[in-house]
């Protein structure tokens, strides 16, 4: 889905965004202080940020005002409730503003909306002759079918939207398979065997000792 940056100096919301994100099939970094903001999204390339208000070195909203929103959607998530900390926060370019305590379901459901509104919820995605249709469920390697099983598609899926991310086997374990598969971290790599030889990956989707895979982006 989306590499998104959580800007957040409470580390046990931090975690549960985290946690949340990794539910709905995004990958995320986690930025303490505020005035840190600019230099890793300098540094990474982000498709969205979930951004507290109160922060160390710089509030939220003064990041929002040096940040170009039309590059990086941006949902405020904030304890300060009132309706005129909303209205600043969506004049200052946010495209949602969302109260604490909130419902991590409706924050993933508040994340897929503004993607979908910004062209980042890909429907179909290519990787030099692969094809992914996720509508349709369906794949291709240039231009001929290829048979792949629901989890090795999801697997597909998951790689294709984090090319040049390091993925461990148990995030993709929970990623894929879900919090409460009980199977070993085996399994993640007989996927992975299967879609290098099905997909031609070799040398692309390299493993990564004790970490677990990334796929390299093509250049």
């Amino acid at each position: 889905m989306a590499h998104i940056l959580i800007v957040e100096d409470e580390e046990n919301i931090a975690r549960m965004l985290d946690a949340t994100l990794t539910l709905g099939g995004h990958t995320s970094q986690w930025c303490a202080d505020g005035s840190q903001v600019v230099d890793a999204i300098t540094q990474n390339e982000f498709g969205l940020i979930l951004l507290d208000v109160m922060l160390p070195g710089l509030d939220g909203f003064s990041i929002m005002a040096q940040l170009d929103s039309q590059q990086i959607p941006v949902i405020f998530l904030s304890a300060m409730q009132q309706v005129e900390d909303k209205v600043r926060g969506l004049r200052l370019g946010a495209e949602d503003y969302i109260s604490k305590p909130f419902e991590p379901l409706e924050l993933l459901a508040r994340i897929e909306v503004v993607l979908r509104r910004r062209g980042r919820g890909e429907n179909v995605l290519e990787y030099g002759g692969i094809r992914q249709e996720l509508d349709s469920h369906t794949v291709t390697l240039r231009g001929e079918p290829v048979a792949l099983a629901p989890k090795e598609f999801e697997l597909l899926r998951v790689f294709l939207q984090n090319q040049n991310l390091a993925l461990s086997r148990e995030k993709l374990l929970s990623m894929v398979w879900g919090y409460e598969y009980a199977g070993e971290s085996r399994t993640v790599d007989i996927h992975v065997q299967r879609l290098r030889q099905k997909l031609g990956l070799t040398g692309h989707l390299v493993t990564l000792p004790r970490v677990g895979y990334r796929l390299e982006k093509l250049t």
